[in-house]
């Protein structure tokens, strides 16, 4: 899980959500919107999906490209049960929260790293 979470507003452009995703080096932003219920999730596929439907960056705001309500993962999930949750959603990023607070994300990459890992530290 990466911790150093991007978060942005509902009131950014795609464009900036996508600079700061481009500097942070990072798949994913997680959208804080005090009047939502919980996390919303933008990402790379959103952004692509503006921009193909030829929709201008610099006017598309973040709240009306992302996934609102995110799946949320606890911290105590394993690695298992939010591999599921990803495959059973569609999905490659999961927002993980410790009760309001969001606390990382978890990408598919954290988890193949992971994985890889565990298998080449298991004794042959």
């Amino acid at each position: 899980m990466t911790s150093a979470v991007l978060t942005v507003g509902p009131a950014h452009t795609i464009r900036q959500v996508a600079q700061s995703m481009r500097t942070r080096h990072v798949g994913a932003a997680v959208v804080l919107d005090p009047d939502a219920d919980g996390p919303g999730i933008l990402t790379e596929r959103d952004v692509l999906e503006c921009v193909a439907a030829g929709q201008d960056p610099d006017t598309e705001l973040a709240a009306d490209h992302l996934t609102p309500e995110a799946v949320v993962a606890t911290p105590d999930w394993d690695l298992d049960k939010a591999a599921a949750a990803m495959v059973a959603g569609g999905f490659r990023h999961l927002v993980v929260c410790d009760g309001p607070d969001v606390v990382g994300v978890l990408s598919v990459r954290d988890i193949v790293k992971a994985w890889s890992r565990d298998r080449a530290a298991a004794p042959a």
